[in-house]
């Protein structure tokens, strides 16, 4: 009784959760700001209805199935989405309005037809 509760608890949360990472991709102006609301939300979010899944259904096979999940999704989900932002940066996705300074810009460098002075 309580194990289900619970387990409910974790699962519905990890489901608000998603549809809030799935709401972030629809709302918010650029590409890297959606890329961080995505990867965090929907990785607590997957968490959080594996986590449940286990409390619910406790044996040994959903913890052997589950568990390695749970650890690749929180391996995984941040070199996936420094990639995917890498990448947009590369393709020269634009900034939002609101950004006022972009880290990873590096002018060209400058080069000088004469010796060095």
């Amino acid at each position: 009784m309580w194990s289900d509760l619970i387990g409910g608890v974790f699962a519905t949360t990890g489901i608000a959760l998603i549809a809030i990472a799935g709401l972030g991709l629809l709302r918010l102006p650029d590409t890297y700001n959606r890329i961080n609301a995505v990867t965090k939300a929907a990785t607590l979010g997957v968490i959080g209805v594996l986590i449940g899944v286990m409390i619910i259904k406790p044996s040994v096979t959903s913890i052997g199935l589950l568990a390695p999940a749970i650890i690749l999704q929180l391996l995984t989900t941040p070199f996936g989405s420094y990639a995917v932002g890498r990448a947009a940066h590369r393709s020269s996705s634009p900034l939002a309005p609101i950004t006022h300074h972009d880290e990873l810009h590096r002018p060209p460098p400058a080069y000088r037809a004469g010796p060095p002075p």
